[in-house]
């Protein structure tokens, strides 16, 4: 990135307040994903994954320059970048594989779980134990242990949860120097993350390359998907502490119960609606100042 881009990004993430920056990833974070299970009968779950790493990655690298970045960086920065870059390629492949099999709300619930453990490092105080009690509760209402899931579907979702958490850890690591070096640095993890994906999704993106809607369709899921949350997270790590972060994701299952309702025609039932609320409850009470 030049360096006139670096204050640009600095003073954009110092002159909104970071939880509106989360606000924003926590909306496209499903927004994109939801666009992608309208693509996959046309061009298969992995085909629609390799679409969606392959064109962020094609997105940030004019901008970010991930070659300059790699070549840069000392022997720790490579090492913590091909750790995110292998977990953001797997981690999007078996979320998609996930949500192939189960409805988006019961994904994001149990994605948000893997989440706790990170949260549980911060707290410090009742009123955040009360928090992250709320939280789970409504989580574990959001999951609904009526639903009937197939093996492989809470296999992915697992999977992903897991993932997800490294992400977490991984994504504040690189965020340390600040939202324009976050960034940077993201850009470099997301042309690696290409790599990796390379070989799990090609034979089923081939099938899509003579048309161009589809194409087209595949770039816009990377766009929603990839490119604005993750800048936005970079741009809220930035300036969150790591447990407050993760203890603010609570809100996606929220965020993915409404857009699945709204997108996939998932709507919601009364139990759903009762564990969104108390997730909601769970952030309103948690006290940032209390954590690490």
């Amino acid at each position: 990135m030049s360096q006139a881009a670096r204050p640009g990004l600095s003073q954009a993430a110092n002159a909104v307040p970071p939880h509106l920056w989360f606000g924003v990833s926590a909306i496209f974070h499903y927004l994109g994903p939801a666009f992608a299970v309208l693509l996959f009968p046309s061009v298969g779950v992995l085909g629609v994954a390799w679409l969606r790493i392959a064109s962020a990655a094609a997105i940030f690298a004019p901008v970010t320059k991930p070659w300059r970045t790699l070549l840069n960086a000392d022997m720790r920065t490579r090492v913590l970048l091909v750790g995110l870059g292998a977990c953001l390629a797997v981690m999007n492949a078996s979320f998609y594989l996930a949500l192939d099999r189960l409805p988006m709300s019961l994904v994001a619930a149990m994605e948000f779980v893997g989440t706790v453990a990170v949260a549980l490092y911060g707290v410090r105080t009742r009123r955040n134990l009360l928090a992250l009690a709320l939280a789970i509760l409504g989580v574990v209402i959001l999951i609904d242990v009526q639903w009937s899931v197939e093996p492989w579907g809470l296999f992915w979702a697992t999977l992903n949860s897991a993932l997800f958490v490294g992400y977490i850890v991984l994504g504040h690591k690189i965020s340390e120097n600040g939202a324009s070096g976050g960034v940077e640095r993201l850009g470099a993890a997301m042309m690696l993350a290409f790599v990796f994906v390379m070989p799990i999704g090609l034979m089923e993106a081939l099938k899509v390359f003579g048309s161009l809607p589809l194409i087209l369709a595949g770039i816009g899921v990377g766009f929603c998907s990839s490119v604005i949350p993750y800048v936005c997270d970079q741009l809220a790590m930035s300036r969150l502490p790591r447990a407050t972060f993760a203890l603010l994701l609570a809100l996606l299952p929220a965020s993915a119960t409404l857009i699945g309702a709204l997108v996939l025609a998932q709507v919601p039932s009364f139990t759903d609606l009762l564990g969104i609320v108390l997730v909601m409850a769970g952030v309103a009470v948690h006290d940032a100042e209390q954590q690490s």
